[in-house]
C-alpha cells in the first residue's frame, strides 16, 4: 500500500516525521484531504485540525496554522505550533481561553484585539482536538 512521508516543522525543528495512508487538514479554502498520489499541491493551514493515521492508529492534532507543501508523496507542514491531541494541556488551553476573552471583552483600544481573537481561536482549537469543546 502507497503511503505518504510527512514531515511537520516548527521554529523549534522538526515536531515529527511519519508514514500514513491519508492527511486530513484544514485549509484557508476549506477542509481536504491528501491521499497517495494526490496531484502537487501548496496551501495555507488555518488554525484547526488534522488527522493521519500512524501505525494503525489514528492521531489528531491542533494546529496553529502555516503552510502544507505536497508533491511525490512527500507532506512537508511548516507551523508556529502543532500539539497531537495527547500533548494538549487542558488546563492550560482553558486559562488561555479565558484570558483572551477578558481581553477581547475588555475592549480597551491598547489590546491588539487581533492577536486577542487569534489568541481564541488557538485555545478553542486545542479543547476541541483535546475533546473538551
Amino acid at each position: 500500500m502507497s503511503t505518504i512521508q510527512v514531515r511537520i516543522i516548527t521554529p523549534s525543528g522538526i515536531y515529527k516525521e511519519f508514514e500514513t495512508p491519508y492527511l486530513n487538514f484544514q485549509t484557508t479554502d476549506g477542509d481536504r484531504g491528501l491521499l497517495p498520489n494526490h496531484m502537487p499541491l501548496v496551501t495555507s493551514l488555518r488554525i484547526g485540525k488534522m488527522s493521519s493515521e500512524e501505525n494503525g492508529t489514528r492521531n489528531y492534532y491542533a494546529v496553529a496554522g502555516g503552510l502544507l507543501y505536497f508533491h511525490d508523496n512527500h507532506a512537508e507542514i511548516l507551523t508556529d505550533a502543532i500539539e497531537n491531541k495527547n500533548e494538549i494541556d487542558t488546563d492550560r488551553a482553558k486559562a488561555g481561553k479565558e484570558r483572551a476573552e477578558r481581553r477581547i471583552q475588555k475592549n480597551d483600544r491598547n489590546t491588539d484585539m487581533r492577536r486577542a481573537e487569534l489568541a481564541l481561536k488557538r485555545a478553542l482549537n486545542r479543547l476541541s482536538v483535546a475533546g473538551q469543546q
